[in-house]
């Protein structure tokens, strides 16, 4: 089956940066996008970043110029600088993929969840 492993996350300061990585594996056909979301506690869930199977990149507002997302084969990456008190939250992967064996059916997956805790 497939499943989608992140690691990354951690402690650090305002202003500091991390590297959230997430390996898709499996019975895997393709991967026509990936990215990151992330939940807050009474927050809702947000769109960090996503990335095409073709590059194209999309980044939420709030974390325009210090995010960046990239992928290469079936893992994704999340370099995380200028790290704010706001980007607190558990950090989830996800992905859109096609199965072998189930053509022209895509279905979403997700990681476990990496926390992420930025102090003042």
């Amino acid at each position: 089956q497939v499943q989608l492993v992140e690691s990354g996350g951690g402690l650090v300061q305002a202003g500091a940066s991390l590297r959230l990585s997430c390996a898709a594996s499996g019975s895997i056909f393709s991967i026509s996008a990936m990215g990151w979301v992330r939940q807050a506690p009474g927050r809702q869930r947000q769109l960090v970043a996503s990335i095409t199977s073709g590059g194209s990149t999309r980044y939420a507002d709030s974390v325009k110029g210090r995010f960046t997302i990239s992928r290469d084969k079936h893992t994704v990456y999340l370099q995380m600088n200028s790290l704010k008190p706001e980007d607190t939250a558990v950090y989830y992967c996800n992905a859109d993929i096609e199965r072998l064996g189930e053509p022209f059916k895509s279905s979403a997956y997700w990681g476990q969840g990496t926390q992420v805790t930025v102090s003042s």
